[in-house]
């Protein structure tokens, strides 16, 4: 073999490992190799720890696991925008809480009430709207609104890793659920367009709808009452609720999924739970113990206990953002 021919030999060597590189995103540590050796164990015939198809069912956090939440959660931002568009309708904003923290733009003692405050927000900027007119609003602020710091569209600040997670997964016969704290009809609008997720492998809070005829049409309404909260305990509920099955594979990044990581990994066979840990302040953000989004401090302790595995978003991965 000549030269020239060694040479092209080994280039197409080279192109053809980085084709099937599933997850070229990802350092090569060891937590990479702990997922692609989950992965290849369950699915491949004639392995013990072997899962059928039907059986490779995996989860995701929304928030800060699949895109950014800080220095709130984006759905919060999407709320106070829209009490501000909608303020000139609710004079009374002006001096009830916590619409007059939004309406002064002071977003600390807006969410000071906590999660009661800030579903109190939700209901009263998400109800009253059909889910059509309820899904344009969504998409029309998505295609124009801007994160305050890096100033990229929110649905872009998805992390590339994470991507080629589930699309890895979906290529060994998994089918990929989002599980989240978030809203589920708020997750519908772009789960599908950003993650390759169809709105029926959503899963999350929820207030309640009713259906009624609106100028002889029938409609699907949104209501001004609490359904379901979707965190913590709530997931693992979520799942039997919507999916029908125990997750083989779950991943997370705060102690409200800590619970869904917890039952999917105590059932019977291989199981896999992953925890991505914000550790890159260049990059992204740094944050864990001691934050007020996203808050990772049982999970630090007792996930490596539990054999779960704990990503570094600085040590573990190559890029943070799908490049434009």
């Amino acid at each position: 073999m000549n030269h020239l021919l060694l040479k092209a030999t080994l280039l197409l060597g080279s192109a053809a490992l980085a084709v099937a590189d599933p997850l070229p995103s990802w350092k090569e540590t060891g937590t990479k190799k702990a997922i692609v050796s989950f992965v290849e164990k369950v699915t491949t015939p004639g392995s013990p720890d072997y899962v059928d198809p039907a059986g490779r069912i995996a989860t995701f956090d929304n928030d800060g696991c699949l895109w950014s939440e800080q220095p709130m959660y984006f759905q919060a931002f999407y709320i106070f925008d829209r009490i501000k568009a909608l303020a000139p309708e609710h004079p009374e904003w002006k001096e009830k809480e916590p619409f007059a923290s939004v309406l002064k733009g002071d977003v600390k003692a807006a969410l000071a009430g906590g999660e009661k405050a800030l579903l109190e927000m939700a209901m009263a900027t998400h109800a009253g709207l059909t889910d059509e007119e309820f899904r344009k609003v969504v998409r029309d602020w998505l295609d124009t609104a801007r994160h305050p710091k890096t100033g990229m569209a929110y649905d872009k600040m998805i992390f590339q890793p994470m991507l080629e997670l589930l699309a890895y997964l979906r290529a060994e016969g998994f089918k990929t659920f989002i599980v989240s704290g978030g809203g589920i009809d708020f997750l519908r609008v772009f789960a599908e367009e950003a993650y390759g997720i169809p709105p029926e492998q959503v899963v999350g809070s929820s207030i309640k709808a009713g259906y009624e005829i609106r100028d002889g049409k029938p409609v699907v309404m949104k209501l001004p009452e609490l359904d379901f909260i979707d965190d913590k305990a709530g997931k693992p509920v979520g799942i039997h609720q919507h999916i029908g099955r125990r997750p083989i594979f779950a991943a997370g990044n705060s102690d409200g999924d800590f619970q869904m990581l917890e039952w999917t990994t105590a059932g019977k066979g291989a199981r896999f739970g992953l925890l991505v840990h914000h550790t890159d302040a260049e990059r992204e953000w740094a944050y864990g113990r001691e934050s007020h989004v996203g808050k990772l401090d049982k999970g630090l302790d007792e996930g490596p206990k539990r054999g779960w595995t704990l990503v570094s978003m600085k040590d573990d991965w190559q890029t943070i953002y799908p490049a434009d």
